[in-house]
Parts: structure tokens; C-alpha cells; sequence
């Protein structure tokens, strides 16, 4: 005699975790992250306030090496800032910081990221975050277009 039960009837869902695997394979830009003592806190892990300073060290990077902004031109400010933290980093750990620019408006885009502990060949994800940046104009402190020389570089360098 066989039972059948409500949850036999249920679909599989993933886990969260596996969809935050799933989320790294879509990043082409990727920085290491060197760890600070003063990084960490009494519990021996990075402290959740450093995380916002990892994402800006990983964002500046990609705005240098990528997109070539042009800061004597156009400012950037950081409208909104989210992050979901998963694991914890500490002592010890090789961190790496995955980001892209997910979506181009005209004053403003997104980027997110990914923070990633390295084990030998495989990437373990610890946070995923985004940033809401604006484009703004030094002399006006307004918004202003994102100069189309760099969403041009945004554009191709994520194929959006």
C-alpha cells in the first residue's frame, strides 16, 4: 500500500543559496579584495558596516578599468545601497567582488554585486548587493544624463 502525501504534489523550489550560485555566472568584471584587520569585529568576522566599503573599493575599480568615467566631467552619487548577507567572512578568507551594471536609465543605472569568498577553484557566495547611482553635474549639483561615452562602455562591456 502506497501513501500519498500533500508534499509529493508540491514542485521543487531551489534554496536560496542556489540561487545565489546561479546568480555569479552572469558578471563579466571581477576584483580581489584584500582584508583589513580593522575590517573585523569581536565575533571575528568582517563587520556588516565594511561590506558598503567593499562594494565602493569593487565599483571604483570597475569605473576605472572598465567604463573609464570621466570624474573632471560628471560626478556620480549614490541614490540607494541594499545587501543580503549569506555567510560570513573572516580571518583568513580570499574575497573577490563581482560586479555589473544591470540596468541604464538616463540620469541613472544600477550596478550589483556579488561578494565571494575563493576556495582553491571554486567561488563561495557571501553577499549580494546594488547600488541606485545618479549622474550628477558639479556645477548644478542636479542630475544630470550619464555622458554617453560611458553608458556606451556600460553598454557594450555588459552586452545589455
Amino acid at each position: 500500500m502506497t501513501f500519498k502525501t500533500f508534499w509529493q504534489n508540491l514542485s521543487k523550489t531551489k534554496d536560496k543559496l542556489t540561487d545565489f550560485r546561479d546568480f555569479s555566472d552572469k558578471f563579466n568584471y571581477k576584483t580581489n579584495i584584500h582584508l583589513r584587520f580593522v575590517d573585523f569585529d569581536m565575533m571575528g568576522h568582517v563587520n556588516n558596516s565594511v561590506y558598503f566599503t567593499y562594494l565602493e573599493i569593487a565599483r571604483t575599480k570597475y569605473w576605472e578599468e572598465i567604463v573609464k568615467w570621466d570624474w573632471k566631467k560628471t560626478g556620480i552619487v549614490i541614490a540607494h545601497a541594499e545587501i543580503d548577507y549569506i555567510l560570513p567572512i573572516v580571518m583568513n578568507d580570499k574575497i573577490a567582488i563581482h560586479v555589473k551594471t544591470s540596468r541604464i536609465g538616463n540620469t541613472s543605472f544600477d550596478l550589483e554585486y556579488q561578494i565571494v569568498k575563493i576556495k582553491g577553484a571554486e567561488e563561495v557566495i557571501c553577499s549580494k548587493g546594488k547600488t541606485v547611482c545618479i549622474a550628477v553635474d558639479y556645477t548644478t549639483k542636479r542630475p544630470t544624463n550619464i555622458p554617453e561615452a560611458e553608458k556606451q562602455k556600460m553598454l557594450g562591456f555588459e552586452q545589455l
